[in-house]
């Protein structure tokens, strides 16, 4: 049984939004994945039938079939081909076979060669040899996509190793090797390009992709040794047991241990390309533990890393858990990929060097669909009821008891008016009684020593808070916030704490009530109908009036104006599925990461702004507006370390030259920037470079471009669960900004909100709404386990902001699932289907469209009141059908369409 209520209270969450962006350098073997029963694509793959198929590029070659001895310096097998490759004036002269007609999209495919160099020509020890692809494209660049290489020592053959997976298909695919400098012979004994599809079947698109339930990992409990895995920047070894046999596996016979770890990235790794594919979700399920360098417990991680056709790389966090040295425990998680990689591969990191990583098993399955979830059981529920006993405390301290060790007595001098917060919900109600609890002899806090009060709940056990405000003098504040109890407790107890021991505490009106919910949502449907709705007469001209009675009109929305926009990333955009959803339901987007400048300057001067390029130029192509977030972000962790390597005027010139160079580069292109991301909670430039410096990157961002509305941007505004951003303190913040001369736009509500309650979010926009600054909930998102629950949270939060004359927009923080900061927050799940959150989302969307119907009056007009936004209108007469399309702008009149018949 899901209930909320509200006392006047709200869920504390921990905010994070930082994805992980790391230059890491790939070290260690990756082995062939090519399975025994697997097909060679090659034709002629051992020279048997002399150069048939192969083809020299640019120069000359031959097979020859010596006997056993010594030729061009390399010991050869009597009879066996192999192909001298000669007369060679460049590097990239070599061998090569058209193979396009024998890949397919989506597939993977393994390359194994064995390769020699002539010793006549080479003045060096060895020579490096390399597999590529070259992709030809109608009326595009010719592209070419590096497979594999090699160091080949004089005298001997080596094995060249490598995979390749194609997104798209070229007009022409071209395998070759090539590599030796000039003038040196390239010797190739045999070339296989394997697909190892279950089935050998290399025309499926999926022929070489693992579909089902089994583990796409080869050998995940090392009963084949180490084979298939790879040390990741250290070394690999298998134990029956370590530390004098304390350590034994928990499964199995074997476990494998990372051992001479030198940084946290390094550990174990196993190459999955061509057994994942895009779009599906897969689960992994490790058993880990630490040990060894006097480290109990450590963060170990399984992270992707891949690589794209266009040798981009990308690391995708998949799962963490606290790993100790007393025992295994399981690490879980989920990905997806969006793409098709050239390759993926596996690891596991994260402890401090020195700490090895030990691994007794790990599984990556397909991961099972979701149950679906319960409606929540809220039948029965008396609203606006006080569950508080002896809340007036009419019978002195009847139903309470001090916890801890304090001493409560009753006095009179409280307020008798209900807070406003409670007000807008209980319905009607009785005043105060002016009686308060007064608590002395405090010995004990839970919060610290700040002046902090607090509301918490204990329900079996577990501990909730309920709201807090900062109390700095001797006035009474209002508590305001709200909490959810997932499963009925045995037990529940309300307590108030906060001050420091010693500090006496006052205690008035506390009431806690089940939220009615569909009774706000009435009340805020009229309220929307009034602030996002327009009076529309459409006069029509060209027709007798005896005419009218017999003409139809049929009125229908197409778009509704309100920016409702969605947070995006890169990776996000190689999936059409995603892309189809986007821009079928959004008309705003917000990159997630992308123009941030740890993201854009990750090593000093070394720019990359392709992603948010890339990012801009689709929504440039569908129309869809943008935010830009961030041009900084305040709170430490957040920034580069080599920024905080510089010294003050150092810092000060790459202020400078970050603002130059994104807002020239970007000039007209975002409609908004968060200038400087969670002042309140965050002073590392301000700390730096001082007080003015704020300012002054709202000034110096204006003077770039002036299209851009400039905005202050931070969290937890809404709720009443944090004292450093509560309503009054932004709003001083703002007015401080302004006060210096910055041109603040905007104000940002970000919204990681839990459990929210209509009146308190509409208190704070309220609150706000007096600087008659635009605001956007900028961030929204809203988290549940049960997809109905999270669906009524979302739907608080939608109306709230429709209904309120200060908002101009909502970005929510994402909709795909694995793609979000914050776990079931997601109304599309993985594999694309839409869950119960979604579906409420879309109802909504298409609620907030009008629609009419009717036929014309006897003045020859027809009158609907609708959103604004975009319409379509099709009017039937006796001899004729004719549409037309007109915008409803914003206005206080009815607004008069003419159209002639």
């Amino acid at each position: 049984m899901k209930r909320l209520f509200t006392c006047c209270v709200s869920n504390f969450h921990s905010k994070s939004k930082l994805k992980k962006s790391q230059s890491q350098i790939m070290a260690g073997n990756i082995s062939n994945l090519s399975g025994s029963n697997a097909t060679n694509i090659l034709l002629n793959h051992d020279f048997s039938d002399g150069l048939n198929s192969w083809h020299p590029n640019s120069c000359n070659g031959y097979v020859t079939s010596p006997k056993a001895g010594d030729h061009a310096g390399i010991s050869v097998e009597s009879g066996r081909n192999y192909a001298v490759i000669t007369d060679r004036n460049e590097c990239w002269q070599g061998l090569e076979q058209n193979i396009t007609d024998r890949i397919s999209v989506g597939s993977a495919y393994s390359v194994s060669a064995f390769v020699g160099v002539s010793c006549s020509g080479l003045s060096q020890e060895s020579a490096d040899v390399k597999a590529t692809l070259k992709l030809e494209y109608h009326g595009s660049d010719t592209q070419y996509m590096f497979i594999g290489s090699t160091s080949v020592l004089k005298g001997s053959w080596e094995k060249l190793e490598g995979t390749f997976s194609l997104s798209t298909k070229p007009d022409r695919v071209i395998f070759y090797l090539e590599g030796p400098a000039p003038g040196i012979d390239l010797l190739i004994r045999s070339v296989e390009i394997n697909c190892s599809s279950p089935n050998n079947n290399i025309l499926s698109t999926e022929g070489c992709v693992s579909t089902g339930d089994e583990n796409i990992i080869i050998n995940p409990q090392f009963e084949d040794g180490l084979n298939n895995w790879s040390g990741r920047g250290c070394k690999i070894v298998l134990n029956g047991s370590m530390a004098d046999g304390k350590i034994v596996p928990k499964s199995g016979k074997l476990f494998a241990c990372a051992t001479e770890r030198t940084q946290a990235w390094n550990g174990i790794q196993q190459e999955i390309t061509g057994r994942v594919q895009r779009k599906l979700a897969y689960e992994i399920t490790a058993l880990v533990r630490i040990y060894g360098n006097n480290v109990t417990s450590a963060d170990v991680r399984a992270t992707l890393w891949v690589q794209t056709p266009d040798y981009q790389e990308q690391y995708i966090g998949i799962a963490n858990v606290q790993a100790t040295d007393t025992d295994w425990v399981t690490l879980q998680g989920k990905f997806l990929l969006n793409g098709s990689p050239s390759k993926v591969v596996l690891y596991l990191e994260g402890p401090p060097s020195g700490t090895d990583i030990l691994v007794n098993s790990l599984v990556v399955k397909h991961a099972a669909k979701t149950p679906p979830s319960i409606p929540p059981n809220a039948k029965n529920v008396i609203f606006g009821l006080n569950v508080i006993e002896n809340s007036n405390l009419s019978d002195d301290t009847k139903g309470w008891f001090p916890l801890g060790s304090c001493t409560m007595s009753v006095k009179t001098g409280s307020p008798h008016i209900v807070p406003p917060m409670a007000r807008d919900s209980l319905g009607p109600h009785e005043l105060l009684s002016g009686r308060y609890i007064h608590v002395t002899n405090r010995t004990q806090t839970w919060n610290g020593p700040a002046q902090n009060v607090n509301v918490a709940l204990g329900a079996d056990n577990q501990w909730i808070n309920g709201g807090q405000t900062e109390v700095s003098d001797k006035q009474w504040h209002e508590i305001g916030g709200s909490f959810r109890i997932e499963k009925q407790p045995s037990k529940l107890m309300v307590y108030i704490q906060g001050p420091a021991s010693g500090v006496d505490l006052m205690v008035a009106g506390l009431q806690i009530f089940a939220v009615d919910r569909r009774a706000r949502f009435r009340y805020l449907k009229m309220q929307t109908d009034k602030i996002r709705k327009r009076d529309v007469v459409l006069k029509f001209s060209g027709l007798d009036a005896s005419s009218y009675v017999n003409t139809t009109v049929q009125v229908r929305q197409t778009r509704n104006d309100f920016p409702i926009g969605t947070c995006i990333s890169r990776s996000n955009i190689d999936n059409e599925d995603f892309v189809n959803f986007l821009v079928k339901h959004f008309n705003w987007a917000v990159f997630a990461n992308e123009l941030k400048w740890y993201w854009t300057e990750a090593q000093q001067g070394n720019l990359n702004y392709k992603d948010a390029d890339d990012l801009l130029s689709l929504c440039e192509r569908y129309k869809i507006e943008t935010r830009g977030h961030c041009i900084f972000w305040e709170v430490e962790q957040t920034v580069q370390p080599w920024i905080k390597s510089l010294n003050n005027n150092d810092l000060m010139t790459a202020v400078q030259n970050r603002l130059t160079s994104l807002l020239t580069r970007y000039k007209g292109k975002f409609s908004h920037y968060d200038v400087n991301n969670e002042m309140l909670h965050g002073s590392f430039y301000q700390d730096r470079l001082g007080k003015d410096i704020r300012a002054n990157m709202f000034k110096t961002a204006n003077q770039l471009d002036s299209s851009a509305t400039l905005f202050v941007n931070d969290y937890h505004i809404e709720d009443g669960c944090d004292t450093k951003s509560c309503p009054n303190k932004y709003i001083q913040h703002i007015l401080d900004l302004q006060e210096q001369g910055a041109p603040v736009g905007g104000i940002g509500i970000q919204g990681h909100i839990d459990n929210p309650v209509g009146p308190i979010v509409c208190a704070s926009l309220d609150k706000l709404g007096i600087l008659g600054l635009p605001i956007w909930f900028t961030e929204l998102d809203v988290s549940s386990t049960n997809e109905y629950v999270r669906g009524d949270d979302l739907e608080v939060m939608l109306r709230e902001a429709l209904a309120h004359p200060a908002v101009e927009g909502i970005m929510l923080w994402g909709f795909w699932e694995l793609f979000m900061s914050r776990d079931n927050a997601h109304l599309v799940n993985a594999e694309g289907d839409i869950n119960e959150a979604g579906k409420r989302f879309l109802a909504l969307k298409q609620e907030w469209l009008s629609h009419s119907h009717g036929h014309v009056d006897e003045l020859g007009q027809f009158n609907f009141r609708g959103f604004y936004g975009t319409y379509n209108v099709e009017i039937v007469t006796p001899s004729k059908k004719i549409s037309k399309t007109f915008v409803l702008d914003k206005g206080d009149n009815p607004m008069m369409v003419s159209i002639d018949l």
